[in-house]
């Protein structure tokens, strides 16, 4: 599905791995009353959404481009010319939202 010139990345990913970048709404957040939430505040076990930059040629599910939803508690960080990836298995995915339109679909799904 990819190669090593998908996004300028020199590397190309194996078997059923996708590479991911975090989005940058990862870290501090506000409330709905607009108070301004830190990156370290504890809080419960929560979800976190990610662009896929290149996935294996095992890979069926997601291609680049598509934002994918994982758990950040079980993922492998990486560091490619000075920009952090993290590394996944495509059965650690939890969901996908894609805008491509395939076969008469609504356009996004989850």
């Amino acid at each position: 599905m990819s190669g090593p010139d998908a996004d300028g990345l020199p590397i190309r990913m194996l078997h059923d791995r996708v590479l991911v970048s975090l989005d940058k709404e990862a870290g501090e957040r506000r409330s709905t009353a607009g108070i301004v939430i830190p990156a370290t505040a504890a809080m419960g076990r929560r979800l976190a959404w990610a662009e896929v930059c290149a996935a294996g040629q095992n890979v069926r599910t997601v291609q680049p481009g598509d934002r994918v939803l994982f758990d950040p508690e079980d993922k492998a960080e990486v560091e490619v010319r000075g920009a952090a990836y993290v590394l996944l298995r495509e059965r650690d995915l939890h969901a996908v939202a894609a805008e491509r339109i395939e076969g008469g679909q609504t356009g996004l799904y989850l």
